[in-house]
């Protein structure tokens, strides 16, 4: 017994000893230094640009206090970048778009169209709505045309030439074949949106919650209930060779201002909506700007810079207003529910009846594990011929975002 622990012992320091020497960069191959961007400036979106002198009621420790239960709805139909179309319910276009980048504010017409059209939609849908909890809608306008405030022009930085293609899979939606759980999104196995997926604003589910403790702010969402804890009390990062899907974030108040570093990212998570989009490296670093402008509004801001995947680092900056109702209410999605074990056993029995129909001499294109797709809430796509191909770039039914141009990220729910 003495001898197999001290051999054991043996085994395990080389062991530790190996792990120590492979941790570290070989003599001559040093990784390159990885050059961030500066983060700009936040700026205050929901009064178009205008200096804000607001200053928030403070915490019992003398902190600015953000708490409560904010919501991204009011961002209905504002697109992520430039060129985004009107979608349902969206504002018409300016009278005449001036020349160079396409402007970040509404002028006063446009805005007051926005404003008639937002409240017509509200109290319309205020009666009619088909269910008080999908489907939620703006009560608000604000003069925005984008998310994006910076690159100036608001179009999204490209994806290096040099990046392989990292997309995120989508097992659900397809196109196969799936042939494992890793073909299925982190937000289709209940895991997470990410941080970007979750704060943009989707057709429910779009609360956060933030609470303040001496030291440490908590972030929630709604939907997955991820919740992340900026810790301002200056404690350091954690080992960067700990990676995690919301990374590992620090905090220091700036004034009025609540600044978030969150690195210690995975290269699983994505920016865009519903978390969808081409996956980021290891390398990228998030610093979010938090900032009570208004009773009743808070100005987010986020920096994503990851200099491995994205020519340049790109910045959102959009207004959180009041949820409606006050709470966040519980999202009863799980990793062991029958999805993802339903789709692989579609999937096998396609590939049986592939191969029955070649060995018969038909050949045909495989099917997807939905029948042309499938429209919010699984309802039948209009025009679709149930075991025909599904239609290429998308699919019908009600919801949505709607009308967002190909920015290279994902703008459409789906």
């Amino acid at each position: 017994m003495v001898t197999r622990l001290v051999g054991s012992a043996g085994v395990l320091v080389a062991v530790i000893g190996f792990t120590i020497l492979v941790g570290q960069p070989v003599s001559g191959q040093a990784q390159p230094e990885i050059k961030y961007s500066t983060p700009p400036p936040l700026v205050i979106t929901a009064f178009g640009g205008k200096p804000v002198d607001y200053k928030a009621p403070r915490t019992p420790w003398g902190d600015p206090d953000l708490q409560g239960v904010w919501s991204s709805d009011d961002m209905e139909n504002v697109g992520i970048a430039a060129g985004g179309g009107r979608g349902r319910g969206g504002a018409p276009a300016a009278d005449a778009a001036p020349a160079g980048p396409p402007p970040l504010y509404l002028d006063e017409k446009a805005l007051e169209a926005r404003k008639a059209q937002v409240a017509k939609g509200a109290q319309t849908r205020d009666t009619s709505a088909e269910s008080s909890f999908r489907f939620d809608y703006g009560r608000r306008a604000f003069p925005q045309t984008r998310l994006l405030v910076d690159p100036p022009d608001g179009r999204m930085p490209a994806i290096r030439s040099d990046v392989t293609p990292r997309g995120m899979p989508r097992g659900t939606y397809g196109p196969g074949p799936l042939n494992s759980w890793m073909d299925f999104s982190l937000y289709e196995r209940c895991i997470t949106r990410g941080i970007g997926g979750s704060v943009l604003r989707v057709i429910y589910g779009n609360g956060n919650r933030i609470v303040q403790g001496p030291g440490v702010v908590a972030f929630s969402y709604e939907m997955l209930s991820d919740t992340r804890l900026f810790y301002t009390d200056g404690r350091p990062h954690v080992n960067q060779k700990i990676g995690m899907y919301l990374g590992d974030s620090r905090a220091r108040w700036e004034g009025e201002e609540l600044v978030v570093e969150t690195t210690n990212l995975t290269d699983q998570t994505a920016f865009g909506v519903n978390g969808n989009g081409t996956r980021h490296s290891k390398a990228m670093k998030i610093t979010e700007r938090f900032r009570r402008v208004a009773d009743d509004i808070v100005q987010y801001q986020a920096t994503w810079d990851d200099p491995l995947t994205y020519e340049r680092a790109f910045t959102v900056s959009f207004p959180l207003t009041p949820l409606d109702g006050g709470y966040l209410l519980p999202y009863d999605c799980h990793a062991g529910n029958a999805a993802i074990q339903m789709s692989l056993a579609a999937e096998r029995e396609e590939d049986k009846r592939y191969a029955e129909d070649l060995a018969k001499g038909i050949k045909r294109e495989r099917r997807g594990v939905q029948d042309c797709g499938a429209g919010v809430g699984g309802g039948a796509i209009a025009g679709c011929t149930p075991g025909a191909p599904a239609a290429a770039g998308g699919r019908g039914g009600r919801g949505g975002r709607g009308g967002a141009a190909d920015t290279g990220e994902s703008t459409a729910e789906k």
